[in-house]
């Protein structure tokens, strides 16, 4: 039972690792912040800083330990925390910007509307969804 467990969790974290690849590729955040800050020739630097941010995170995840710090680093850690969101919703607005363009070249433009009120509506009885059966 252990052996199918193991692979069960194995499987798990491969989709879940090759979903955020493929988020953070679709995006392009990464790339995006080296054209913007001319740092191209330090990629092995992002690339180490990911990998260490995604470990640190799963540490934080599972691990018992607990972490206090004084109020300043509370701050450096919501700057931190700000600095991820805000770049997460630039690219994500940079993606949206795709479905006008290719809804044009579809021939199909009148229903860009009713795709984005599904996508916003869908998203939120989805939330409301989890919300109302599953935290209580």
């Amino acid at each position: 039972m252990r052996i199918v467990e193991s692979l069960i969790g194995l499987a798990s974290g491969i989709a879940v690792g090759a979903g955020f690849v493929a988020f953070i590729t679709v995006l392009g955040i990464v790339p995006r912040l080296m054209q913007l800050s001319h740092t191209e020739s330090k990629i092995i630097y992002y690339e180490i800083a990911i990998i260490l941010g995604v470990f640190f995170g799963i540490y934080l995840s599972f691990g018992d330990h607990s972490f206090t710090f004084p109020v300043i680093g509370l701050i450096f850690w919501g700057l931190l925390h700000g600095v991820f969101v805000g770049m997460l919703a630039a690219a994500l607005t940079e993606v949206l910007n795709v479905f006008p363009l290719l809804f044009k070249r579809i021939g199909i433009e009148n229903y860009l509307f009713i795709l984005l009120m599904a996508l916003s509506l869908g998203k939120i009885a989805g939330s409301l969804f989890q919300w109302i059966l599953f935290v209580r």
